[in-house]
């Protein structure tokens, strides 16, 4: 029997976890990296040790520290949750030397399937079809890491003259994200779907497949949307699929959580991708539609118990659909964002399912990947589950650093998507980054009333603010705000002497708009008359406002100037915390607009800042290994326009 658990990893995986082992009276023993001291999962685990160091490489992908770490705290078993060591061979074979219990599969069928070209060639031997490779694949190519997963270390091809540089740069992130440099290119497919299945095998030669799921909503090849079950897949399809499945697994001897994933072809035909020698991200939609808890299994076939019969006689009940909320601008190139959370909250509702690792007031680290919840939905259709996730996001509150929330909110409203047509180039076809027309406008009115409110109450939330939510009633009084990803507004308001909304105007211009008196939190806004309420925090720098419409962040701007438009576009300046990869430019070289001029990593994503306009480089200031914070001056460029 396993009495502790040592999870090796971090955030709303170490907690989900720890939540199955409380259910069951295990305890948990949690490892954390310096920029998760304070962390959630930390905080929360029956014991903690510390890895010291912020890197991955420093930290959780030391294998030797976290084995040590297990055998310090007495933990008689290691969770890898995924990501970072889940599938490496030899941690599982070092917690196994050390003596404890791995809960995850053989690391002789983590060995074959860990590398994507060698699970492709036992596949091809087994008659299971796999896209062609190499010379054979033609173009659109992908390049693909061979180690990993996450969408890390790959590149879409369309001609020979980019394969080199896709290649090189491919083989460059995987080596930074799993400590495996190896890409291999196969045919990409147009329009293909991400179909995959879970599967589960124990000790006692049961393997089951518990069905598929959809996961063809990905940006950068990554997912942000699950559902199970697919709206593609038929009984026949579900049936060969789940049999290939589970043939994959047979062929190496698989224990355990397994996800074997499959793209399918417009035409109909599947192919073999890879298989994921561990538990998925997307887990809890298999989770919410047959009534099992995937962790659990996990510890009971690591313990020795064959598979229950609800696991073996599994069935379908309705349908679930996931999302990942990350810390990212989806309308600036999904940059990711790191820092405090000023608020994360979302409304409890029942069959809504929240799997987190942040609350309000913690930090989210730029060492890490974006990813900070998950957020599920089930119901007994697929477009009531689309309802319920799509109302639970937009009723929810998230503020601090940039999110995908509204880009999730447009996916999963989108008629394409209600109508099941999605296919991986979803995104890039409806990008779901659109506002609704003139919707700012009434933001910006909500933050301007509501911290006027605050500041008749005295509430000292923004002291010596030379302009803008000054306690007079009577005047006219005007804020300029700059509203991120839209631009500048300024809003004009006058009280009446009983308090209430006399005069408004938006940019000079009269508004159509009547307010409620505003309150501490919130004001309502009737415009054609149909009335709307919208939230307002206000911060120490910002204002955040949500309704059902979307969310919006604004500062003030005669208090808080922001950096030129040059810095704001990652031109000459970094446009995020990270470390420096390449400087390709040096001093007195003449540049062209769209030039790369600086590579730099955050979030185990490559990211490259390029010339906003011709000119010289006059000084460089930073080098390879360099750690830069948000705006911090990278090159000087004298423009020659």
């Amino acid at each position: 029997m396993i009495n502790r658990v040592l999870v090796a990893n971090r955030g709303e995986i170490a907690r989900r976890v720890a939540r199955t082992c409380a259910a069951l009276g295990i305890e948990t023993v949690a490892v954390f990296s310096d920029a998760d001291e304070d962390a959630l999962f930390v905080r929360e685990a029956t014991r903690a040790v510390r890895l010291p160091g912020t890197s991955s490489a420093d930290t959780y992908l030391r294998i030797d520290l976290v084995v040590a770490a297990a055998l310090k705290s007495g933990a008689d078993a290691v969770h890898p949750g995924y990501g970072f060591l889940a599938e490496n061979p030899a941690f599982a074979e070092a917690v196994i030397d050390a003596g404890l219990t791995w809960i995850g599969p053989p690391p002789s069928a983590m060995r074959s399937m860990g590398s994507k070209i060698e699970a492709k060639r036992l596949m091809r031997s087994a008659g299971v079809p796999v896209l062609p490779e190499g010379d054979e694949a033609g173009f659109p190519a992908l390049v693909k890491a061979s180690a990993g997963g996450g969408g890390r270390g790959m590149r879409i091809v369309r001609s020979e003259a980019e394969l080199a540089g896709a290649v090189e740069a491919a083989a460059r992130e995987a080596e930074s994200a799993f400590g495996d440099g190896t890409v291999f290119v196969e045919r990409y497919v147009e329009r293909g779907r991400h179909i995959e299945i879970q599967m589960f095998a124990d000790q006692h030669g049961n393997c089951v497949s518990l069905f598929e799921r959809e996961c063809s909503i990905q940006r950068r090849h990554q997912k942000i949307v699950e559902e199970s079950p697919s709206p593609a897949v038929n009984e026949v399809l579900r049936a060969e699929m789940g049999a290939a499945a589970v043939a994959a697994a047979r062929s190496v001897g698989y224990v355990g959580a397994g996800t074997v994933e499959f793209l399918l072809a417009p035409d109909g035909r599947f192919y073999f991708l890879e298989m994921n020698t561990r538990l998925q991200v997307e887990h809890p939609v298999t989770e919410l539609v047959t009534g099992l808890d995937l962790v659990a299994l996990q510890i009971a076939v690591a313990e020795g118990s064959p598979l229950p019969p609800a696991a073996l006689h599994p069935t379908v009940n309705g349908h679930a659909i996931e999302v990942r909320l990350c810390a990212e601008d989806p309308a600036a190139g999904y940059l990711p964002q790191s820092g405090r959370v000023v608020d994360f909250d979302i409304p409890a509702l029942a069959n809504v399912r929240v799997d987190t690792g942040v609350m309000s007031g913690d930090d989210i680290p730029p060492y890490y990947d974006s990813m900070f919840a998950k957020v599920i939905a089930w119901a007994p259709t697929r477009s009531g589950a689309a309802r319920l996730l799509a109302f639970a996001l937009s009723s929810s509150r998230v503020h601090g650093v940039a999110t995908n929330r509204d880009q999730l909110v447009q996916v999963l409203r989108h008629p394409e998507f209600l109508a099941g047509d999605i296919d991986t180039g979803f995104l890039e076809r409806n990008p779901c980054t659109e506002r609704v027309d003139g919707t700012h406008r009434l933001a910006a009115v909500a933050a301007a009333l509501v911290g006027q409110a605050r500041s008749r109450e005295q509430v000292a939330v923004l002291p010596l603010v030379p302009s803008g939510w000054r306690n007079v009633t009577s005047q006219d009084q005007t804020v300029e705000f700059d509203i991120v990803g839209i631009g500048l507004v300024s809003v004009g308001y006058r009280f009446d002497r009983n308090g209430a909304v006399a005069r408004l105007t938006v940019d000079g211009e009269p508004l159509g708009v009547t307010a409620g008196t505003p309150l501490t939190g919130s004001v309502l806004l009737t415009e054609n008359g149909v009335s709307t309420r919208f939230h307002v925090r206000i911060g120490d720098q910002h204002a955040y406002v949500d309704s059902l419409e979307g969310s919006w962040t604004l500062r003030l701007v005669d208090r808080f100037p922001l950096p030129d438009s040059a810095g704001l576009a990652g031109s000459l300046v970094a446009p995020m915390p990270g470390s420096i990869l390449r400087v390709l430019v040096e001093t007195g070289q003449q540049v062209i607009p769209g030039q790369p001029l600086v590579v730099l990593e955050a979030m185990k994503m490559e990211h490259q800042v390029v010339a906003p306009s011709g000119g010289t480089v006059t000084q460089v200031l930073v080098a390879p290994g360099n750690q830069v914070s948000t705006g911090q001056a990278l090159l000087v460029l004298e423009d020659k326009s």
